[in-house]
């Protein structure tokens, strides 16, 4: 992208004693369509967008976790004697729930700049390719500097993208361990970030019905070798009373698959697959839903 915009600085410097004529004016006229050209194609070309479009899409359907590190201290007790505690245990929850509030917003406003800094690019690119294909040699030339100008904010917008995408880049900060009760132990290390966690999906040609059960599987996009607990919601979808036998369960489960037993014949269901809600969930409002009907 620097390179692009390199190129136009330099054509704009070396086309300033460029002569009048008209064989001149038309070098560097195609001259500078084609470095305009060539920004169109590779920083800011369709597909790069739908790259980046994608890329955003997924974070939304993220689930963020605010992460303590370290993950354990050692502390001592009442007899002087040394032990290993998880950090957790020393945290002020009214401290950990304004940690959460300062880091949900941050992820708010992060998605909502994303999303912003896409569609600054898709008008900016529906810009400079209307005046590629528009514009006539004379207007072309004479708007130069302009579309020097709208280059470089273009290119600053998508580095502001990409550094907003880049994992790690979220932080907040906050006194989460109160003094009382450490007996002279330091935590002035205690750093705090904000990580994500891809979605769980439902494999839908993988997960079927049965008679009286149900065989599930889901996954995530990059296949985490990693199996982590997550919550199964289970609903019977009912005109009845609600308080039919199976209406609505939840399991918990470490796998990627699951077995779900003692259903109704003939009866649909819907299946909700999501990450766990634990003490350091920051934000996660998006989750994977199928509905199956058991065999009569």
């Amino acid at each position: 992208m620097a390179e692009a915009l390199n190129g136009f600085e330099t054509s704009s410097e070396s086309a300033a004693h460029g002569g009048e004529d008209t064989s001149a004016s038309w070098e560097q006229y195609l001259e500078r369509r084609t470095l305009l050209l060539q920004f169109l194609h590779s920083d800011l070309s369709l597909h790069s967008l739908q790259h980046h479009w994608n890329n955003v899409e997924l974070l939304k359907k993220c689930y963020f976790y605010l992460e303590i590190e370290p993950k354990h201290v050692n502390v001592r007790d009442q007899n002087d004697v040394l032990y290993c505690v998880d950090v957790l245990q020393l945290i002020d929850p009214i401290r950990l729930e304004r940690v959460k509030k300062v880091g949900k917003k941050q992820t708010e406003i992060q998605l909502f700049l994303l999303t912003e800094l896409l569609e600054q690019l898709k008008r900016g690119r529906e810009e400079l390719s209307c005046y590629v294909e528009t514009w006539d040699m004379v207007t072309f030339l004479s708007r130069w500097d302009f579309i020097v100008q709208r280059v470089s904010q273009l290119s600053l917008s998508m580095k502001n993208l990409h550094s907003l995408q880049a994992p790690g880049k979220l932080y907040v900060k906050h006194h989460l361990v109160s003094r009382a009760g450490l007996r002279g132990t330091e935590l002035s290390n205690v750093r705090l970030s904000l990580h994500t966690k891809r979605p769980l999906i439902f494999d839908r040609k993988a997960s079927v019905a049965h008679k009286d059960w149900a065989e599930l599987k889901w996954f995530t996009e990059n296949q985490e070798s990693h199996v982590e607990e997550c919550e199964l919601h289970v609903k019977l979808l009912t005109n009845e009373s609600q308080t039919a036998v199976g209406y609505g369960r939840l399991q918990q489960v470490t796998s990627n698959t699951c077995l779900v037993q003692n259903l109704q014949p003939g009866s649909s269901y819907e299946f909700t697959i999501r990450r766990p809600h634990t003490p350091t969930l920051v934000f996660g409002t998006w989750h994977d839903s199928i509905t199956l009907k058991t065999q009569e």
